[in-house]
């Protein structure tokens, strides 16, 4: 007695430690499917947050900030890679730590407030600037002090930093800071290459070139940069409609997808009410056709069977000829 309560017992144990390790296991494999699904979303949502900052919402192309920068020290494309990195310097670690005191800095003083977090940024990059890289600082002169009131840098931080947290921030600063670098960058080198016959400070066709000054002018930049803002504007449109185009026919494959098993459905409901319809009629008439069939069988058998051996065909002849005359003699 006792040893059967024992084993009742160590049934009951047992059975216990599977229900929980199953549950571990199935619990285990949530957890695993959801951080899977989350790092998925993450990676979609920097990817789209990359294209977004460096293409489709452009500073310099598509929002049209900081321009006075842009067209004073895009002469060079030394200037404009010194330019963007500390632009981009700058909006990062400004972005990091106005997301951290994001809670803390009232709502009346914030766009002060971001301006003093700002300017220590941009002093701490002039002096290392200085510091390292004098002939940068004489070529970029007072456009550095001025990153302090860019509105690149306090629109992000307006916009995006103030509400989202420190990783997001950051990396929309580093996104930022890359758009506003390659548009530079590529005003740069084509007013190098039409104004100084350069590239990074190479001469590409000797010291006899003469180009054309006009683009070295801040009037040439404008006019550049315009002929840049409508070509990329035009690129931009033509692949928003591609996009529009793919969406709208995956909208209709979906659309045709779910339709489907309805009409299925219909379909298979419309024949099977037609054969529930139909199937008397159809019986009654293969039955008659099968009767029919099988009346005329014997006789067709009589013909048919001798007809294929020579050797019966004159026996079935003979036997009707003996017929039709008893007949005639009745």
């Amino acid at each position: 007695m006792y040893g059967s309560e024992k084993s009742i017992e160590e049934k009951a144990s047992d059975t216990g430690g599977r229900k929980e390790k199953a549950s571990v296991t199935v619990c285990a494999k949530k957890c695993g499917g959801n951080r899977e699904k989350k790092r998925e979303k993450s990676a979609g949502g920097i990817k789209k947050q990359f294209f977004d900052a460096v293409l489709l919402q452009n500073p310099i192309l598509v929002q049209l900030l900081g321009m006075c920068s842009v067209l004073a020290v895009s002469t060079t494309a030394t200037n404009a890679v010194g330019m963007g990195a500390a632009v981009t310097a700058v909006l990062i670690f400004s972005n990091i730590l106005i997301s951290l005191m994001r809670r803390i800095i009232p709502a009346e003083i914030r766009i002060a407030a971001f301006i003093v977090i700002i300017s220590g940024f941009v002093t701490a990059v002039q002096l290392l600037i200085e510091a390292y890289l004098p002939a940068l600082d004489k070529s970029l002169g007072v456009f550095i002090p001025l990153i302090v009131v860019n509105c690149i840098i306090l629109a992000r931080a307006e916009a995006f930093a103030s509400k989202n947290r420190v990783l997001p921030s950051a990396l929309d600063g580093l996104f930022m800071g890359l758009g506003y670098t390659a548009a530079l960058l590529l005003l740069s080198i084509i007013r190098e290459f039409l104004g100084y016959g350069s590239f990074f400070g190479i001469s590409l066709f000797g010291e006899d070139f003469v180009g054309v000054q006009m683009f070295v002018l801040p009037s040439g930049a404008f006019i550049l940069l315009g002929i840049l803002i409508a070509a990329f504007q035009a690129l931009l449109q033509r692949f928003r409609q591609k996009k529009e185009k793919k969406a709208g026919l995956a909208a209709a494959e979906d659309r045709a997808s779910s339709l489907k098993p309805a009409a299925e459905a219909g379909n298979r409901s419309a024949n099977f009410a037609a054969e529930k319809k139909g199937a008397p009629a159809k019986s009654a008439v293969a039955e008659n056709h099968r009767s029919d069939a099988a009346e005329e069988k014997p006789a067709c058998e009589g013909v048919t069977k001798p007809a294929e051996n020579g050797a019966g065909a004159g026996e079935v002849f003979r036997r009707t000829s003996e017929e039709a005359e008893v007949t005639d003699h009745d």
